[in-house]
C-alpha cells in the first residue's frame, strides 16, 4: 500500500482489481490492455484472480469489484460498507474463499466466492496504529497477513478459512514478529509464500528490503538484495518475484536464489499510463497491475485521470 507517513493513517486504503485480456491472440499477445473499474471513486490498490474472475477492492469505501477473465470492465460485487468493510487493501482469491484486508480499520474478512461472510477479524486492541495490508496463503491453506504499522505477521488457520459462512467475529492472532520496523513509516507490505510452502517473502515499503520468514523455525532473515523502495504488491512464480513499486510506477522482476537468501534485480518494466502501481497479480502469461492513483486519494494531489483502471501486460 502506497503511504508516506503515519499522519496518513487517518485516511483509508483499498485495492481495486480489473479484469484483463489474459488469453493471447492466435498470432501475438497484445502489448498491454487497459481494463476499466466501474466506480468513480474506486482508487484500485490490489488485484487477484481465480479460474473465473478478476477481483479488486476500493480504497475509498471498501467495495470489492469483479469481472470475468477477459472482460473489459470490473463491476461492484461486494458493496462498500457491508459487514463494516469500509476500507480494503490486499485481496486474495484462494480455493472457494475470497480474502480482503481492511487497511487502517484493522479488519480482515473471509468470504465465500458467492459473497457470504465466513468471518471477520479485528487486530488485537493494543492502542497501536494499524494497517492490515496484504495476505498470502500456504499450500495447506493457512493465511498470513502483514500489518505495515505493527511489526507482526498474523495467521488465520485453514480450518477457520474453510469454516461455514456464519459471519463469526474473531481477533487476529500474532504468529511472528518482524525486525527493522521504522515508526511512522509503512513497513511490511507485500507478502507471498515460497513454492515449497516453508517460507514467507515479505517486502518492506519504506526501506525496500526483502525478508524471508521460515515458517518452521520462525527465523526472519533479510534477503541479500538491492533495496527497492516503495515496493508494494508482490507476486511469485517459481523463483521469480514481480514487485509493484508504487512511487516509481514500475514492475521490478527479481530472481531469488534456490534457498531464497539472495535476490538479484533482472528487469524493470513500465508502460504508458502507469499511475501509482500498488498491486500486481499473475494470470497465465499475463501480469495484472493496478493504477491506483493513490497519491490523489491519500494526499490530494491532482487526479491524473477520471477513470480507474488495471493494466494487463504480457509477462515478457
Amino acid at each position: 500500500m502506497f503511504i508516506r507517513t503515519l499522519a496518513s493513517t487517518t485516511l483509508t486504503a483499498t485495492l481495486t482489481l480489473a479484469p484483463a485480456a489474459f488469453a493471447p491472440a492466435a498470432s501475438a499477445a497484445p502489448s498491454h490492455v487497459t481494463i476499466d473499474v466501474d466506480g468513480d471513486h474506486a482508487f484500485p490498490e490490489s488485484v487477484t484472480t481465480d479460474q473465473q474472475y478478476v477481483y479488486t477492492t476500493s480504497i475509498a469505501d471498501g467495495t470489492v469489484y469483479r469481472g470475468h477473465l477477459g472482460s473489459s470492465t470490473l463491476e461492484p460485487f461486494l458493496p462498500g460498507g457491508r459487514n463494516d468493510r469500509t476500507q480494503a487493501a490486499g485481496i486474495k482469491a484462494t480455493g472457494s474463499r475470497l480474502l480482503v484486508a481492511g487497511a487502517f480499520t484493522g479488519r480482515f474478512f473471509v468470504y465465500t466466492k458467492d459473497g457470504r461472510l465466513v468471518s471477520s477479524y479485528a487486530v488485537p486492541d493494543t492502542g497501536e496504529q494499524t494497517l492490515v495490508n496484504d495476505a498470502a496463503v500456504t499450500p495447506g491453506g493457512d493465511v498470513y497477513i502483514t500489518d505495515s504499522f505493527r511489526a507482526v505477521v498474523y495467521r488465520i488457520p485453514a480450518a477457520e478459512v474453510n469454516a461455514p459462512a456464519t459471519g463469526a467475529h474473531r481477533t487476529l492472532r500474532v504468529a511472528h514478529r518482524l525486525p527493522d520496523y521504522v515508526a511512522g513509516q509503512s513497513n511490511g507490505n507485500g507478502i507471498t509464500v515460497t513454492p515449497d510452502g516453508r517460507s514467507l517473502i515479505i517486502g518492506y515499503y519504506y526501506s525496500g528490503a526483502l525478508y524471508r520468514l521460515d515458517l518452521v523455525s520462525g527465523t526472519v532473515r533479510k534477503i541479500a538484495a538491492p533495496a527497492l523502495p516503495s515496493a508494494d504488491g508482490i507476486a511469485l512464480r517459481g523463483n521469480t518475484l514481480y514487485l509493484a513499486r508504487a512511487v516509481n510506477n514500475e514492475i521490478d522482476v527479481v530472481r531469488l536464489s534456490g534457498d531464497a537468501t539472495r535476490a538479484a534485480l533482472v528487469a524493470t518494466r513500465t508502460y504508458p499510463g502507469a499511475d501509482t502501481t500498488t498491486g500486481v497479480a499473475l494470470s497465465g502469461n499475463r501480469l495484472l497491475v493496478t493504477n491506483s492513483q493513490m497519491d490523489t486519494y491519500l494526499y490530494g494531489e491532482p487526479q491524473t485521470s477520471p477513470d480507474f483502471t488495471v493494466e494487463s501486460l504480457p509477462l515478457r
